[in-house]
């Protein structure tokens, strides 16, 4: 095993994992006004405008909510849980299938957001640096995702899949050697997919990707507010 390998696969996650938390800490107690969206919304001005806005970020959204649910559940589960009612190749055939149509999905939405932000004049004024940023990290991580899809067609047997799984559970339990093993003879694409995931983390604290753990759970024990007309 190389140690550019078990750098990049094996102490990278947790450098990533650390980043992630402490700078989300960090940013949440010291700029909680930061810690939001940032929404273009307002920027729509007639139905149409609306209308593609809404069409656009719907389909990123539940592309993205499906991709991370699938990764989830397809990474940490179990040889042994799922082999129960579906086999490893039948377990990549369903990723594979449910994946593309969930990343296609995403992709148009992300294509149509990332348009808006750099065409529309309003937008692009408004915009930061790292708002444009991360859409542009966010496509090329679902393009490599894709494009894992294509290289999966080539291993039908589900033993890569095997091998990534094997070495997210192994980053999840702490065994950085194990990941960097398991990881090490899988093909580049999947290789550049896993580096830029991780690095999602370390960009996550930073930019608007945070509202992603916001939930307004607060309000459901706040006192109402009362609020008059004036006059």
């Amino acid at each position: 095993m190389s140690n550019v390998n078990l750098l990049l696969f094996g102490i990278y996650p947790y450098i990533a994992l650390a980043i992630c938390l402490i700078g989300s800490w960090a940013r949440f107690d010291l700029s909680q006004y930061s810690w939001k969206a940032g929404s273009s919304q307002i920027f729509t001005r007639t139905p149409a405008e609306r209308r593609y806005m809404r069409i656009a970020s719907n389909l990123f959204h539940v592309g993205v909510l499906f991709i991370l649910a699938g990764h989830f559940v397809g990474l940490l589960m179990p040889e042994a849980l799922y082999h129960a009612f579906i086999s490893t190749a039948d377990k990549q055939l369903l990723a594979m299938v449910s994946g593309g149509f969930f990343g296609i999905l995403c992709l148009i939405g992300l294509l149509m957001l990332l348009g808006r932000r750099l065409f529309d004049a309003r937008v692009r004024a408004s915009s930061s640096f790292s708002d444009t940023m991360i859409l542009v990290v966010l496509l090329a991580q679902l393009v490599l995702g894709l494009l894992t899809i294509v290289a999966s067609t080539h291993h039908l047997d589900g033993s890569v899949m095997v091998l990534l799984a094997n070495w997210a559970q192994a980053v999840v339990t702490l065994q950085p050697q194990v990941s960097a093993a398991s990881i090490e003879p899988v093909s580049l694409v999947y290789k550049l997919h896993v580096f830029l995931g991780l690095t999602l983390f370390v960009l996550f604290p930073f930019t608007r990707l945070v509202h992603i753990v916001s939930a307004p759970v607060w309000y459901l024990g706040r006192r109402y507010q009362i609020v008059r007309q004036k006059g």
